[in-house]
């Protein structure tokens, strides 16, 4: 979204396949501009594999080791999709008594979109801006290791940035129709292991 960081009140780092979300997170807190990390996921199938203890704790794990106090890191580890990965974290510092205002979404690259619009529907007070790790894509695939799957990954996350705001689970995003072209044309070139229907 090319969002201009701030200074919140804390981090939002939603859980993925991307261990990019930490380092983003990590750099964001050792410049200051924020003094505390929840990292939000338990597993999924894409990300079984590559974190079997669960998304937030290996972002969790990758934050301490990069100087991250374990005092300045939350985790919430049920987290299956983006929706629970904001409600669940609200209720984890409701539950704490926290009171937040402002935070910055750190997501995989393609996702930021998608989970600006599901925040603003579900945290509609809370004053957001999003942020991603991003490398040159070259580089972004090769840390992945898998470029149809993160073609795929980049589908299906289209997809379900329109569908959901058709379902009500997020605001409407204006999709331009250079992307939209795009979309079918991976689609109709057989990347849709990712595609929700």
């Amino acid at each position: 979204m090319k969002q201009q960081v701030r200074p919140a009140d804390l981090a939002i780092g939603l859980g993925s396949h991307d261990i990019g979300v930490a380092v983003r997170a990590v750099e964001l807190y050792q410049a200051g501009t924020i003094p505390r990390l929840v990292f939000t996921g338990a597993n999924a199938p894409t990300t079984v594999k590559r974190f079997p203890r669960g998304e937030a704790v290996h972002y969790r794990e990758y934050a301490i080791e990069h100087g991250v106090p374990d005092e300045a890191i939350l985790i919430e580890t049920e987290a299956t999709n983006t929706a629970e990965n904001f409600t669940l974290t609200r209720k984890l510092l409701e539950q704490r008594g926290d009171r937040v205002h402002t935070a910055v979404l750190i997501s995989r690259p393609y996702q930021e979109r998608r989970a600006y619009a599901t925040c603003r529907k579900l945290w509609p007070e809370l004053d957001i801006v999003c942020t991603s790790h991003r490398p040159p894509l070259d580089e972004y695939v090769a840390g992945i290791g898998d470029a149809e799957f993160v073609v795929s990954m980049m589908v299906g996350d289209t997809q379900r940035m329109i569908v959901f705001a058709e379902a009500g689970y997020a605001i409407p995003q204006e999709v331009p129709a250079e992307v939209q072209a795009a979309y079918e044309r991976l689609v109709n070139a057989g990347y849709t292991s990712r595609l929700i229907r």
